[in-house]
């Protein structure tokens, strides 16, 4: 016991050693990078041009784009691509746009992307309205503002005539929200740019954290039948509401862990005809989430069990000839996984913290790079600077105080992926 006590010491004492030389080595190299003239020069120039950032935020942010309905927003980014040099601009087959600057030398592929798409429907008012350092608007933030830095990160490269030795990917993808279900992301790494990407940064929100760990989710639609009638007349008859109604009951009582984190919510429901009618049908949506894959499948299972059991009880409660029956389709789902604290492109993303001042929070989160991590990508979701509340309501807002740094750190971390010639 105590040779396996001090094997497992000295094995240990071997990892701290090499993430700790990991970190330095990153750190060097981001402190080499920094020294350089045209790193200075595209740093500074990020600061000065933040105002042209923020306009092309409010720009962006103006034009509707709900998930499935991005093509106008798209095609305002096919210009921008194209007015700032990009090579090969195009809109793949389920609408992202790309547009590539290709690198002097053999090194990464670099994806750096931002998602068009928004929560809110087509009819919402997305007209910005400007407070000091303050702008309101639904989605001015998620995700105007990733989409106006991978814009400045282009300009900084341009203007500073930074070469690098790997290729920069910028992507302005389809489908990130709610149902959307990741769907422009997963074309990518299956279609798009199979078997050449190597790595993935996504921006997105506000703020100056890093997602490394990816939340998985699953959603399901739980459609409850039954034979339906009047109120009175035909009393006794199974409902759907009613059955909906105990599952969501149960629902509400799952105890679920709190590390890993693992969260449930009956977030959509519907049914009836009128106050009068036993319903013919009655639906609702369902989220799941966790950190772990494994708790998350433990809950999808209990879920299912529940739509079952409560089915049962309501045919038990009014039995009938035509019984209620209920259909369960997934309508999204979204992988768990981990990017590693110790690994390359996390230790690169905070050597850029580290040499802009910034004090590095790793979180976890559902985002697009959940599709990489879970392919084994070195990826990796960052904030877009500023600051700001309100995400996915009509209140939200965006703080553009000291935003420029959120733009400087997603250009260091991408020139410290692909290299500076």
């Amino acid at each position: 016991m105590k040779s396996l006590s001090r094997s497992l010491g000295i094995a240990l004492m071997f990892v701290s050693c090499s993430i700790a030389a990991a970190a330095q080595s990153a750190e060097a190299t981001m402190k080499q990078m920094m020294d350089l003239p045209k790193i200075k020069q595209a740093l500074e120039n990020l600061k000065v041009t933040e105002p042209q950032t923020i306009n092309e935020q409010v720009k962006v942010c103006e034009i509707p784009a709900p998930t499935f309905q991005e093509a106008k927003r798209g095609e305002w980014f096919k210009q921008r691509f194209t007015e700032l040099g990009l090579k090969n601009v195009r809109v793949d087959k389920v609408g992202n746009v790309l547009g590539e600057r290709p690198g002097k030398g053999a090194g990464p592929v670099l994806v750096l992307a931002a998602h068009l798409d928004t929560v809110f429907p087509e009819n919402t008012d997305v007209k910005v309205k400007r407070e000091g350092s303050i702008l309101k608007s639904p989605g001015i933030g998620d995700d105007c503002r990733g989409l106006a830095v991978i814009l400045a990160v282009i300009r900084a490269l341009n203007e500073a005539k930074i070469e690098t030795d790997g290729t920069i990917i910028f992507v302005a993808n389809v489908g990130e929200e709610g149902l959307g279900d990741l769907r422009g992301v997963r074309h990518l790494f299956n279609e798009e740019l199979k078997g050449r990407a190597t790595h993935f940064i996504s921006v997105d929100g506000v703020g100056l954290t890093l997602t490394n760990t990816a939340v998985g989710v699953v959603r399901y639609r739980a459609t409850f039948h039954g034979p339906g009638g009047h109120s009175y007349g035909a009393f006794g008859l199974p409902s759907p509401i009613h059955a909906m109604g105990r599952a969501i009951e149960k629902i509400s009582r799952f105890e679920v862990p709190k590390q890993p984190k693992t969260t449930f919510n009956v977030g959509k429901i519907e049914g009836g005809t009128s106050v009068n009618s036993i319903a013919h049908t009655a639906w609702m949506e369902v989220d799941m989430r966790s950190e772990s894959a494994a708790e998350l499948d433990k809950l999808e299972a209990k879920f299912k069990q529940t739509i079952q059991a409560s089915v049962d009880e309501e045919n038990q409660a009014r039995p009938n000839k035509s019984p209620i029956t209920v259909d369960l389709k997934m309508v999204s789902q979204r992988p768990a996984g981990l990017q590693p604290a110790d690994s390359a492109i996390v230790k690169t993303a905070l050597a850029a913290d580290a040499a802009l001042g910034i004090k590095s929070q790793l979180r976890s989160g559902s985002t697009d790079s959940n599709i990489p991590i879970s392919l084994k990508f070195p990826a990796l979701t960052i904030d877009g600077g500023g600051d700001g509340k309100g995400a996915h309501s009509l209140d939200e807002y965006f703080d553009a105080t000291n935003s420029h740094v959120g733009t400087q750190r997603a250009l260091l971390i991408a020139l410290g992926i692909v290299g500076v010639k």
